[in-house]
């Protein structure tokens, strides 16, 4: 209840100081002050409710929805604290803090500038205000009880001594299809607990947990970078609507370049941070699969960064005074940052991608849908309405003087073709909103040229100087570029062995990008090196382009079985599985395989395990990485080695299934597991698990249950002899959802002959060329954004 009390304060704080900053705009001077301490009143009040949900995650105070849904007591203190954003309501409230604490800098920020704070914080506040209205108590409220709506509770999340008692009986439900038995939480259940003097965190002693696909190191780092990048692109929108507010577009490009700069570059490390988690975490070998949810934060990174070369134009053509060039063009492009970064969440968090995207939340409902159409709506009628009222007055003539061969429309030019990225990503990503579909081989085709033509422009736009340069000067400047450019491509093809005439222009294109800015770096880190960022930030794409050639264009593929101890060749390598050993108290199963090459033998563990989650079987891949190219193994099954007959007298049934045997019809009946076997396999404790069965035969019914046992560490299976039917029945396997077993007589007429099966583990493997200048690239592309916030912070003082 604390919780929400003190999301509902905040939100009226947020509201008190969007009005008293509006006011202070339009003339009531003494308000401004009241605004600051509404501000970082709401502000200190979303951080004592994020640290009110945390302390609840942390102390496994299930008796709230959100922390019995996505944390558990078995969860590390790391994804315990990432559990914060597992969820719809989290992942508001993340962006809701980070938001706000954007905020508390660009008060400070703006406050120095002028007459800028008023103007920008009233339009910033009116983004917490939206964000606190989607946590409160009316929407996705992180602190409401899990009684508050029907919650079906699974039995292994409870008190097993309390649910025993008949008040419990009325409210127990079994899943036919699973046979696994819940309790229905709800309003009169909580009735019923109060009146009999039961706590509801008495009762639920356990939560449901994270998906095991959120179970990586990168769920703890890559949404908060991710959101802060989303917050951070609140911060341009304030700043062209704040240019509109006062009809002065002069200012705010030097004032607002300093923070398109950061939060683009961060926006990027967050969207390629959720790469290389997907690379390393689902097994399918690649790090971008156009997933339009994985699109649609893309989307608003290209856009920034076409701001930001625009921006560069018009600040460099406001020396010859008034407002610039594209003035109209930098607006539209900072308000369009914020609205698609608005769009994202509404794909992401709406439910209309719940079937074209693993990333989509579910439905919803109607009146959070509304409420996110009503949140872009709002944020697209403010910034275009500005645009069009002001339109006029953004009109003015700005002197025309530089040639084809200028830096200035090397830059436009660079704006107008990452714009053309956007759109098409744009549309792509939107067709399933329309019951369509696209294949990502369109996003290849459509990029390709783009890509092309992004790189040589990353080049040229440094060599050409601003208005004009001679076609001799450029051809000189450029000679050492092209001709290493040359060289570097010619040994991508020899020894890439390169053949489509689309990549070897564009490894052109990558390498003329890098020689031309590494050539200037050079030069530059001998003075002054501030002014590195550009020409860094053009390395580290160029980089990351021929990262993608190798990786993805000529990465090479090959499913394989691996016979314990029989070494495999494939890619020049050995691989040779060597066994499995069970980890993390026997919940997973790591398959050791030694990767040979020459005299070096390298061990990777790839690693399956059911669970409990969603009882399905999980594959994590493994990674060898050498400097060249990365040897990635991603595991499909194993078969366990055991007792087989030759005769065909081993059978597997499903529970519930049958087979005949010399007259007799034998049923498997179902499992018997208990949740003591359950908590005893989790602490690596010895333990044993059942299966029953039923055999009959004119009229003769016998039932009986054979056992899988591991003592120290030992498996066992036990046999059930039926002198009546003439009948031995001997456990071989028991795997979830399945048995093996063999079947005799006991007269010997079918004896069923026993051979050793050996184990196979089935894997994927592949080969990533230079997979790692995509991961270097995209490191030194955000250095490259961060030395130029160095560089322009000082700059957005106005004189």
């Amino acid at each position: 209840m604390i919780g929400s009390v003190v999301l509902t304060i905040a939100l009226a704080c947020s509201i008190f100081t969007m009005v008293m900053y509006f006011l202070n705009y339009r003339g009531y001077k003494n308000t401004i002050s009241y605004g600051r301490i509404g501000y970082h009143l709401m502000a200190m009040l979303v951080i004592v409710a994020s640290t009110l949900l945390w302390h609840a995650i942390l102390t496994h105070n299930y008796e709230y929805k959100y922390v019995y849904s996505y944390s558990q007591n078995s969860l590390k203190t790391g994804f315990l604290i990432a559990s914060f954003w597992g969820g719809q309501e989290g992942s508001f409230m993340l962006w809701l803090l980070l938001t706000s604490i954007v905020g508390i800098i660009l008060q400070s920020y703006t406050s120095k500038r002028g007459d800028l704070e008023p103007r920008v914080m009233a339009v910033f506040t009116l983004a917490t205000t939206f964000l606190l209205i989607m946590v409160s108590p009316l929407f996705k409220n992180p602190f409401a009880y899990i009684w508050t709506e029907s919650v079906f509770l699974n039995m292994k999340t409870l008190n097993q001594t309390l649910v025993t008692m008949p008040l419990f009986q009325n409210f127990i439900f079994s899943d036919g299809s699973t046979g696994q038995n819940f309790i229905k939480m709800s309003g009169e259940l909580y009735s019923v607990l109060s009146s009999a003097g039961i706590a509801v965190n008495d009762l639920i002693i356990d939560g449901k947990g994270l998906n095991p696909q959120l179970l990586n190191f990168w769920m703890q780092i890559h949404p908060p970078i991710l959101f802060t990048g989303f917050s951070m692109a609140t911060v341009p929108f304030t700043f062209a609507i704040a240019a509109m507010m006062k009809n002065d577009y002069k200012d705010w490009v030097k004032q607002a370049f300093p923070w398109v700069l950061a939060g683009t570059g961060i926006l990027g490390l967050g969207i390629m941070l959720g790469g290389y988690w997907a690379y390393e975490m689902l097994g399918w070998g690649g790090y971008w699969a156009w997933d339009p949810v994985e699109n649609s934060s893309l989307i608003p990174w290209l856009v920034g960064v076409a701001s930001v070369h625009t921006l560069l134009v018009q600040r460099r053509s406001q020396a010859k005074g008034g407002i610039g060039r594209y003035a109209k063009t930098n607006l539209i492009l900072c308000l369009m940052t914020y609205i698609l970064v608005l769009y994202s969440t509404f794909l992401t968090r709406s439910g209309v991608l719940g079937d074209a995207s693993v990333h989509s939340f579910v439905d919803p409902g109607m009146i959070i849908y509304l409420f996110l159409v009503i949140f872009i709506g709002t944020f697209i009628v403010l910034g275009f309405g500005m645009l069009f009222y002001r339109w006029k007055t953004l009109t003015e003539e700005t002197p025309v003087d530089e040639g084809l061969l200028s830096r200035d429309l090397a830059l436009f030019t660079a704006a107008v073709v990452l714009s053309a990225s956007a759109i098409i990503i744009l549309v792509g990503t939107s067709a399933p909103i329309f019951g369509q579909a696209v294949d990502t081989f369109f996003y290849n085709e459509m990029h390709v040229p783009l890509v092309i033509i992004i790189g040589l422009l990353n080049g040229l736009s440094i060599l050409l100087k601003w208005k004009n340069t001679k076609k001799e000067e450029l051809i000189k400047k450029s000679a050492f570029a092209v001709a290493a450019s040359l060289i570097l491509t010619v040994l991508i093809v020899l020894f890439g062995k390169v053949t489509d005439i689309m990549m070897i222009i564009l490894a052109f294109s990558a390498s003329f990008s890098l020689f031309v800015n590494l050539e200037i770096a050079i030069k530059i880190v001998r003075g002054n090196m501030k002014m590195l960022g550009a020409y860094v930030a053009h390395i580290g794409i160029a980089l990351f382009i021929l990262g993608v050639i190798g990786s993805a264009a000529y990465s090479t593929e090959k499913n394989i079985d691996l016979i314990k101890g029989e070494p495999k060749e494939a890619f020049g390598y050995q691989m040779t599985f060597t066994g499995f050993q069970s980890i993390e108290n026997n919940t997973k199963y790591a398959f050791n395989v030694d990767i040979k090459k020459g005299d070096k033998v390298y061990s990777i563990s790839p690693i399956m395990y059911i669970s409990e989650f969603n009882n399905g079987l999980m594959r994590e891949p493994a990674i060898l990485t050498t400097f060249t190219k990365d040897i990635y193994v991603s595991p499909l099954g194993y078969e366990e080695g055991d007792r087989r007959a030759q005769d065909g007298s081993v059978f597997q049934l499903e529970k519930g299934g049958s087979v005949e045997f010399n007259g007799v019809k034998i049923i498997f009946t179902e499992f018997d597991i208990s949740p003591e076997t359950m908590q005893a396999m989790q602490q690596g404790k010895d333990f044993e698990m059942g299966a029953k069965f039923a055999a009959e035969m004119k009229g003769i019914r016998k039932e009986f249950e054979l056992k899988r046992k591991s003592i120290s560490g030992k498996i066992e299976f036990t046999s059930e002899s039926i002198k009546d039917l003439n009948l031995k029945v001997e456990l071989l396997n028991l795997q979830a959802g399945k048995i093996d077993f063999a079947l005799s007589t006991l007269d010997g007429t079918q004896r069923q002959k026993v051979e050793e099966k050996k184990e196979i583990l089935s894997v994927t493997a592949s080969v990533k060329p230079f997979i790692n200048f995509v991961w270097i690239g995209v490191a030194i592309m955000v250095i490259g954004f961060f030395v130029s916030v160095v560089r322009r912070l000082p700059e957005s003082f106005v004189k």
